[in-house]
């Protein structure tokens, strides 16, 4: 039997460590398919629910890390192409010290990305740096 991924949430850790993980990717193969050919989804669900753990298989996927994928629905079913991610985790965020605090650390954030990927952000209008 396996362990259950208590505290674990990212998938190539729940996957490496051979814990339980429930196989979602074929809703994920539908999310990535889709039809109506949506630019934007919201997912709300509440706190606890495996929003960040989706975020994570997503992120894999986008790796292109088909190695962890062996064992689940998706992995024959896609080419696992390898892009660049951008992932922001808003939990390591500065909240508590108002606005500006908060933007000072989005801005942390993206630089790091930029840096990471050898972007050269040329404006500090993030709506136009990332075109």
């Amino acid at each position: 039997m396996k362990n259950l991924p208590l505290g674990m949430y990212t998938f190539k850790n729940i996957i490496e460590t051979d814990c339980l993980y429930i196989d979602k990717t074929e809703e994920i193969f539908k999310l990535l398919n889709n039809d109506n050919q949506s630019k934007y989804f919201f997912l709300s669900r509440p706190r606890r629910f495996g929003k960040s753990l989706l975020i994570s298989t997503l992120q894999e996927i986008f790796l292109g890390k088909k190695e962890l994928f062996k064992d689940l629905w998706i992995y024959d079913k896609i080419e696992f192409k390898k892009y660049p991610v951008i992932r922001i985790d808003f939990n390591g965020m500065v909240y508590a010290r108002g606005t500006q605090a908060f933007i000072e650390s989005l801005d942390s954030k993206i630089q790091w990305f930029a840096e990471q990927y050898k972007i050269e952000l040329k404006t500090k209008d993030y709506k136009t740096s990332f075109k």
